[in-house]
């Protein structure tokens, strides 16, 4: 189970340096399930994880001059704000049996794998759909605040960097190419994961060093296996490919979780 979770972590970074979504998404599940991480912690080995992996697709952008710092600023110091209240405030504030009846009992870590398993599944089918093209609206610095602000939740809550919210946003509500909107998600995955586990350290929060490591090393092999597919390939030809994946993934989530417990 260990060999074929650190198999599927190099899709972390395949994802991320192909399509600058999805990776993330990817991390909590081969945590919890191929690792045996609890959820809350898998949140937390995840931030590192995905963080670490995008810097050097950030630095990859950067190179290319794709990197649009100034929407990235605008959109990722809100969804920082609520990433680090939601790390510091909200999760550790859950109780551990969310809710209770005679027959069913809703506990945290089948509260947070549920909604990660939705999150996946409205991840995959926005991965599988066919992308829109950018329209020529008005850049609306408002909206894109507001959704960073979800973001930052979705990431502070998760663990997961809110890829696939984030590049439709800067495609839609700054206007930007999808290889600007890809590089600009991605820069500001890497921020608000790696100081997300910053904060998580300050808080106390207990990790996984040597797992850690050789996940993120896995990760971070995925990465080049992205760049070196990406000159070669299409990333929007693989998209809906990982999107079929994950939904897959998402739907085993529901079933394990909810059905058979």
């Amino acid at each position: 189970m260990e060999f074929l979770g650190y198999l599927l972590s190099t899709l972390i970074g395949v994802s991320l340096g192909l399509i600058g979504s999805g990776g993330s998404i990817l991390a909590v599940p081969i945590l919890v399930y191929l690792f045996g991480v609890t959820p809350e912690n898998a949140t937390t080995h995840s931030l590192f994880i995905v963080g670490i992996t995008s810097v050097i697709a950030s630095y990859k952008h950067h190179r290319q001059n794709n990197l649009k710092i100034k929407t990235a600023l605008l959109f990722g110091i809100p969804s920082l704000i609520t990433l680090l209240l939601t790390r510091k405030y909200i999760l550790p504030a859950l109780p551990e049996t969310i809710f209770s009846t005679d027959n069913f009992q809703l506990s945290k870590h089948t509260l947070i794998m549920v909604v990660f398993s939705v999150l996946m599944i409205a991840a995959a089918l926005s991965m599988i759909r066919r992308s829109r093209k950018a329209q020529n609206t008005t850049v609306s610095d408002s909206r894109l605040i507001i959704i960073g602000l979800l973001v930052g939740f979705v990431t502070g809550f998760l663990g997961a960097g809110g890829g696939f919210l984030i590049v439709p946003a800067l495609l839609f509500y700054a206007n930007l190419d999808l290889k600007y909107a890809i590089a600009t998600s991605v820069f500001i995955i890497t921020i608000n994961s790696l100081i997300g586990f910053a904060g998580d350290l300050i808080n106390g929060v207990q990790f996984d060093k040597l797992l850690l490591a050789k996940v993120s090393a896995a990760a971070i092999l995925g990465i080049f296996i992205g760049i070196g597919i990406s000159k070669k390939m299409d990333g929007k030809k693989l998209k809906p490919l990982f999107g079929w994946f994950i939904l897959i993934m998402g739907v085993f989530i529901v079933v394990k979780e909810l059905v058979i417990g």
